[in-house]
C-alpha cells in the first residue's frame, strides 16, 4: 500500500501538469448499477499515466534526468514520460511491444519522443528488470515505481471528493501500478469500498492468480485492448495488489468493444480498450451493485480500429 501522505504530496507536486477531471454519471436504463465514469481520457495525454509519470520525474534529482528519461511502455507511459521530458528540455526513449498501436507509436513521436520496438517477450523483460540494454538515462518504471503509484493514487482522492461513498471503485489492470496507487488512496479513506480489477479475458492474468493464489502463467492473445493485462503478474507487485483487491474479472473483448461503441454512442467518450474495461464489467454485472466508479483510463485509440468497433466490429 502506498502510504496516504504520500499520494496527497504527489497531488500538489502534479498540480499544473495534470487535469483534475470529472466523475460523470452513465445513464443507462437497464445498467445493474449505478455507474459512474472517472475520465482519465480527458488528460493532456488522453490518458491518467501523466499523473505517475510526472510525479516520478519531478522527485527525481536533476542530475539523474539530465541524461534524458527511458521507459518500456504499449504507449500509453511513453506518451507521459514524453511530455515530462519535452517539458524538462530533455530526450525521452521508449521502449514499445512491436505489436503498439501506431496512434499510440504517432503521439510518442510528436511528442518528441524516439520509439524503439522490440519483441513482446523483450520488451517485458524490461519490465521485469527495469532496465534497458545500452541505454544512458533515468528510467521511470511504468508500474513498480512508488513514486509512479503515488500519482496514480491521486485519482482515488478525486474520486471520494466527488463522490464519498461509492460501494465499488473498477480499475483496469495492466501491471498494476493504477490499481495499487487507486486502491491505497480509497481503502485509507473509505476501507468498506470495493477494488475490482477488470482485465481481457485473453490476458487475464490478474484474475488467473486468483484461484493459485499467487502470480501464475496465463494464455496470452494480443488484443485491440492493448493497455491491459499481461501473461503474468509482475512478482514485485504481487504483495502490493493481492490485499489490495477485492475482486478480479475478465471480460470478453467482444464486450470492452460494444462498451466502446456505447461510450461513444450515449456520452460522446472516446475510450481505448484499456478504458472501456471498467465499464464493460461494470455493465454485464460483473463488479456489482450499487455506485460503481469506473476508471475510464485513456482515450488513445487508432481511429482506424475505433471505426471498425464503430461499425459494430467485436474489437
Amino acid at each position: 500500500m502506498i502510504d496516504l501522505a504520500e499520494i496527497e504530496a504527489a497531488r500538489a507536486r502534479i498540480a499544473g501538469a495534470v487535469v483534475r477531471t470529472p466523475l460523470v454519471r452513465l445513464h443507462v436504463a437497464d445498467a445493474p448499477a449505478e455507474i459512474y465514469l472517472k475520465l482519465e481520457n480527458l488528460q493532456p495525454i488522453n490518458s491518467f499515466k501523466i499523473r505517475g509519470a510526472t510525479n516520478a520525474v519531478m522527485l527525481a534529482p536533476a542530475s539523474a534526468r539530465a541524461k534524458g528519461l527511458v521507459t518500456a511502455s504499449a504507449g500509453n507511459m511513453a506518451q507521459g514520460v514524453a511530455w515530462t521530458a519535452r517539458e524538462l528540455g530533455v530526450p525521452a526513449t521508449i521502449v514499445v511491444p512491436d505489436h503498439a498501436p501506431e496512434a499510440k507509436l504517432a503521439a510518442i513521436e510528436r511528442l518528441g519522443g524516439q520509439v524503439r520496438k522490440i519483441p513482446y517477450d523483450a520488451w517485458w523483460e524490461v519490465i521485469v528488470t527495469s532496465h534497458l540494454d545500452g541505454q544512458d538515462g533515468l528510467f521511470v518504471h511504468p508500474v513498480q515505481d512508488p513514486a509512479v503509484m503515488a500519482g496514480n493514487g491521486t485519482i482515488g482522492l478525486e474520486i471520494l471528493e466527488d463522490l464519498p461513498d461509492p460501494d465499488a471503485v473498477v480499475i483496469p489492470y495492466g501491471g498494476g501500478g493504477l490499481t495499487t496507487g487507486i486502491a491505497s488512496a480509497v481503502k485509507a479513506l473509505r476501507p468498506g469500498t470495493r477494488i475490482v480489477t477488470a482485465e481481457p479475458d485473453t490476458a487475464a492474468a490478474r484474475a488467473g492468480a486468483v484461484s493459485p493464489g499467487h502470480p501464475a502463467e496465463v494464455d496470452y492473445r494480443p488484443s485491440f485492448v492493448d493497455g491491459s493485462g499481461s501473461r503474468r503478474v509482475l512478482d514485485s507487485m504481487w504483495p502490493l495488489v493481492a490485499p489490495l483487491v477485492d475482486d478480479a474479472v475478465a471480460v470478453p473483448v467482444a464486450e470492452v468493444a460494444a462498451a466502446v461503441r456505447m461510450l461513444a454512442e450515449r456520452v460522446r467518450v472516446i475510450a481505448e480498450g484499456a478504458g472501456a474495461l471498467a465499464p464493460a464489467a461494470a455493465l454485464s454485472g460483473r463488479a456489482g451493485t450499487g455506485k460503481i466508479v469506473c476508471v475510464v483510463s485513456g482515450g488513445n485509440i487508432n481511429l482506424d480500429k475505433l471505426a471498425e468497433i464503430l461499425g459494430g466490429a467485436d474489437g
